[in-house]
């Protein structure tokens, strides 16, 4: 691809914009171009502008993300300041995009809704709704109620929930669709009941999982147990920390990759790991678990851009 011709913005655009430091893993090379929005218009004018055949990815917080070594080809556009209003209206809470599910989860209580599930999710809003994120058996498809996107083209729809085609940790959106809100309509419950609960929930999330550790949260979707609406079945759950556990891949290294001794899902940069490592690992574990099972392992966590070339990377 020639390089294009990046159209005028209010906001910030930096080429060859290293990514590393904007992930939790901390590795991976840079982006052709980073473009930071100044607010929903300018991100409009920006996507209208830009020709049709470069490629556009979103980021959020980076907490899900693996940014490969050779870097993103094309423009990585990052929302922040402009995109991360929290507001409470009525029954229903409308996030920007870029609002942290933690401050969401907060904010909804202290209004007397109910978000909890929210609370220990890392990332942000955008990100949610793009995952459906969820635990404690809840899903952001259960709150959801609509969101405004910004299309490839510069358009600015809103959708409701159901053309979103959410299901477990996923969603149908347009290519190229930047998140910029959501409108999230929550069950009532007591602030201070909420209060503890959030809580007991960082509570048990700190005993459990590595939360000072450099991590992406979890590295593999659980493999069955769960209907296309997200919904949790207890009768077929399968976790793939177990399965991971079962063939011995807990602590297992490669470089300065580690998956974790403390919970085994937890794809670790323990000092030094390239994105290679930290990806090559984990095939390493899902051709395991496949190998002694029969059962794929999907990754949850997103990985974009090009490899380098020193780090192939295998496909099961």
């Amino acid at each position: 691809m020639m390089t294009p011709d990046w159209p005028m913005v209010r906001g910030t655009l930096t080429p060859d914009r290293p990514l590393a430091d904007l992930t939790w893993l901390r590795v991976g090379g840079p982006a052709d171009m980073l473009f930071q929005p100044a607010d929903p218009d300018d991100l409009a004018a920006f996507l209208a502008a830009l020709a049709p055949d470069v490629p556009v990815f979103a980021m959020g917080v980076g907490s899900n993300l693996i940014v490969r070594d050779g870097g993103v080809e094309g423009v990585v556009i990052r929302l922040g300041r402009g995109f991360n209003g929290i507001a409470v209206e009525g029954g229903r809470l409308r996030a920007g995009a870029a609002a942290l599910d933690a401050h969401v989860a907060r904010r909804a209580a202290e209004a007397g809704l109910d978000l909890t599930f929210l609370r220990t999710i890392p990332g942000s809003i955008g990100g949610a709704v793009r995952m459906n994120a969820g635990c404690y058996g809840s899903y952001l498809a259960d709150v959801l109620e609509s969101v405004t996107l910004v299309l490839r083209d510069g358009r600015i729809e809103t959708r409701p929930a159901a053309a979103l085609g959410l299901g477990y940790r996923r969603s149908d959106l347009p290519e190229g669709a930047v998140i910029i809100e959501a409108v999230l309509a929550p069950p009532p419950g007591d602030p201070a009941v909420l209060a503890r609960r959030m809580e007991d929930q960082l509570a048990s999330r700190d005993a459990t999982q590595p939360v000072r550790d450099r991590t992406a949260g979890s590295t593999f979707r659980n493999p069955a147990g769960f209907s296309s609406t997200g919904r949790a079945d207890d009768s077929h759950e399968l976790k793939a920390w177990n399965l991971i556990e079962q063939v011995g891949m807990r602590g297992a290294r490669l470089g300065g990759a580690v998956m974790n001794e403390l919970h085994a899902n937890f794809l670790t940069n323990a000092g030094g790991a390239t994105a290679g490592e930290l990806e090559k690992l984990g095939e390493d574990v899902r051709k395991r678990v496949y190998a002694a099972t029969g059962i794929t392992l999907e990754w949850e966590i997103l990985r974009i851009g090009r490899d380098a070339p020193q780090n192939p990377v295998e496909q099961v």
